[in-house]
């Protein structure tokens, strides 16, 4: 990904937010080996440490274990029209934000990659007012011990990231209005959830 400095995001804490909030990951290996999957943050670890897993043989194709992949998480993104500017000149843009998070995936024996997957599950059933636990019952246990076998799970110590975070920093404030209030109207580019992006992203 080019450097930009005005967008570059070198912030390990930004960097761990933005996995947290938008955990569904492409994995990238050498031969382009393309999958995709949600991946959590393993919040003891130091540094930023993934927790997941592949469906078999995806592990075959990716030669887990065996070099370094590249895990990319996308934030919220979209078009801005430079007719929002309200300025002589401008050109189209995208808004993005974006990890590049680079390392050599550990693969888990079935135990661990058992406690991964539940804490998979929690993670995104907890927000439930009845959240299903995988183990909840003697059937939903014996189910789990099955299925876990078909996958393979793994933990990916980062040892390097590329991040972007490219919100018309460039602009001047009255012109960051704008877009952010375009992009909340009804039409073809109503995108409230970048609107929301672009104004953290002036707040930092």
């Amino acid at each position: 990904m080019r450097f930009t400095a005005d967008y570059a995001m070198t912030g390990e804490k930004d960097v761990k937010d933005l996995i947290r909030a938008y955990p569904w990951a492409t994995m990238i290996s050498p031969g382009l080996t393309v999958s995709h999957y949600p991946l959590l943050l393993d919040e003891d670890a130091d540094g930023i440490v993934l927790l997941g897993h592949v469906g078999r043989p995806d592990e075959q194709l990716h030669e887990l274990g065996r070099h370094e992949l590249v895990v990319v998480f996308y934030g919220p993104s979209g078009y801005v029209s430079p007719g929002w500017y309200e300025l002589p000149t401008g050109v189209p843009t995208w808004n993005f934000e974006v990890v590049h998070a680079y390392g050599v995936p550990e693969i888990l024996d079935d135990a661990e990659n058992l406690r991964v997957l539940e804490k998979l599950v929690d993670h995104f059933e907890d927000p439930l007012p009845h959240p299903f636990r995988m183990r909840a019952t003697l059937a939903n246990a014996a189910y789990a011990d099955r299925i876990v076998r078909g996958t393979v799970g793994f933990r990916l110590r980062v040892n390097r990231f590329e991040a972007k975070n490219k919100m018309s920093q460039d602009k001047p404030p009255q012109v960051v209005d704008r877009i952010t209030e375009a992009l909340r109207k009804e039409g073809p580019y109503f995108n409230p959830e970048l609107a929301h992006r672009i104004e953290s992203s002036r707040q930092r």
